[in-house]
């Protein structure tokens, strides 16, 4: 994202998780913003999850920030935190308001201000637009998932009793808010160039969803296999999603156990029904990784935050997800993805019948019920072979060339493989694939991910031809299109 710039800093006031517990130990957080503001608005948040950067527009220099929120009450006020949200303001010199989003009913919102809590007072906030979005609590949810996964058991329903039972599950209705929301968010940046700060009752549910998905929207970093890794450490696991408890990992309360993650995976999947070439990866690829949430094979999705793991030494003691995803990306790619086509913003249709409902998650081992064959995996399966064939007429012309004398047999081995910008791509290795982020949080390196692998590069060298015998591939029609993608840099 380009950061630090002229208007965004790093910061490490929370290095020791003294600031907030439930945080990442580094911080984005506006230049403008003093320390005495920072703490005094940290005080002034729930759980001291005070607003900080999540993404930040390069273009329009607009930001999405996020936090939990206010203990405004019916009439508490902080100076510190106003200064703070008109910090965020300044932050972007091309719009002069900001948007405060909270993701909750307003009927919720308003019982929580009852209680001490509650969202901003527009009189109070200098420039402020607020906006209720109405995704509903956990609990809501957790009822929702549990009716659906009740109709999906029934082997013998009609399908006027099917579609009953969708409706009243409210499953779909429940993703379309989410939807909306993360919609909003994008075209506010977007298109207007505005602002956002977003947050629901604590920052680590709702405002996670929205602030993943309007990523997603914004940028096709995000639509990418490494892109994806990436967003979910820095906004999930980073910032303090309660994996443990909203998974039921550990004996605990059962109604803390929430399918929040799973919304947003089931989101990103309704996003590549409507846009099939926008994504570098499949539908497997979302399956696997909500797969292993709840696996616990891998550490990266155990505990409720940085500060625990550490304290845990879970990075230490487990593995990560990523290389092993990494590993087996080639099984992940969509063989319909076109970078160049959807460079931009997406603009997803929210209307209801655009929403489908997802067999191959929630249906995914009944036999029977999917094709016996995808259509995806057979073009990804003859994408494979076509760069296996080429690989080997490569080889084939390369010894011509040598026994024409055109090439001698010392100009044989090559290593990497050159793409049209002269840098050379190489497989990524758990050594080298990941870096540090956000305090404990991981990171993909540049080389992974984004990028192509082609056949060559895993099977060792490629002999090098003259540039006029040497045909394109598969592969480096992919690298080609990938070249200008550039990684940015995420905290």
């Amino acid at each position: 994202m380009g950061l630090p710039n002229e208007f965004w800093e790093i910061s490490d006031l929370n290095s020791n998780y003294e600031l907030c517990s439930t945080y990442p130990s580094v911080l984005a957080i506006p230049k403008c913003a003093s320390v005495a503001t920072v703490t005094g608005s940290a005080k002034f948040r729930s759980r001291n999850r005070l607003p900080a950067l999540s993404y930040y527009h390069k273009d329009t220099k607009a930001a999405i920030c996020r936090c939990s929120q206010p203990l405004s009450g019916l009439n508490s006020r902080c100076i510190e935190d106003e200064q703070m949200l008109q910090a965020i303001s300044k932050a972007n010199p091309n719009c002069p308001f900001i948007y405060v989003v909270d993701t909750r009913p307003k009927l919720n919102a308003m019982a929580n201000r009852a209680a001490g809590k509650g969202y901003e007072n527009e009189d109070n906030y200098a420039n402020i637009r607020f906006h209720f979005q109405g995704i509903e609590n956990i609990h809501v949810m957790r009822s929702s998932l549990q009716k659906l996964l009740e109709l999906c058991a029934q082997k013998t329903a009609s399908m006027s009793d099917y579609l009953t039972g969708l409706e009243n599950s409210g499953w779909l209705r429940h993703i379309k808010a989410v939807m909306d929301a993360g919609v909003f968010l994008a075209k506010a940046v977007g298109d207007e160039g505005a602002s956002v700060l977003v947050h629901c009752s604590d920052g680590w549910d709702r405002t996670a969803q929205v602030c993943s998905l309007s990523c997603i929207l914004l940028d096709p970093y995000y639509r990418t296999i490494k892109g994806l890794m990436v967003l979910i450490e820095k906004e999930w696991i980073a910032f303090g999603h309660k994996f443990n408890h909203r998974c039921g990992h550990l004996e605990g309360d059962p109604k803390e156990i929430s399918p929040v993650f799973t919304q947003f995976v089931e989101c990103v999947w309704q996003l590549m029904e409507q846009f099939p070439c926008a994504f570098q990866f499949n539908e497997r690829f979302l399956l696997s990784i909500h797969e292993h949430v709840y696996s616990c094979h891998y550490g990266n999705f155990i505990c409720n935050n940085q500060r625990e793991r550490e304290q845990l030494r879970i990075r230490e003691r487990t593995f990560s997800v990523w290389p092993f995803l990494l590993e087996h990306q080639d099984e992940f790619r969509n063989p319909l993805y076109k970078r160049t086509t959807h460079n931009g913003l997406l603009r997803p249709n929210t209307l209801p019948l655009y929403f489908k409902f997802w067999c191959g998650m929630y249906n995914r081992y009944d036999k029977g019920i999917h094709p016996r064959q995808s259509i995806l995996d057979t073009l990804l399966s003859l994408s494979v072979r076509q760069t296996y064939e080429e690989k080997t007429m490569t080889e084939l012309q390369t010894k011509l060339a040598i026994a024409d004398g055109v090439l001698s047999a010392t100009d044989r081995p090559i290593s990497t493989l050159t793409d049209q910008d002269g840098h050379s791509e190489a497989t990524p290795t758990p050594s080298s694939s990941f870096a540090r982020v956000n305090g404990d949080s991981e990171s993909l390196s540049d080389g992974a991910g984004g990028e192509a692998e082609s056949d060559q590069e895993k099977n060792g060298s490629k002999p090098k031809v003259v540039a006029k015998d040497r045909p394109v591939s598969m592969a480096t029609q992919i690298s080609e299109e990938e070249t200008s993608l550039e990684d940015d840099d995420d905290i």
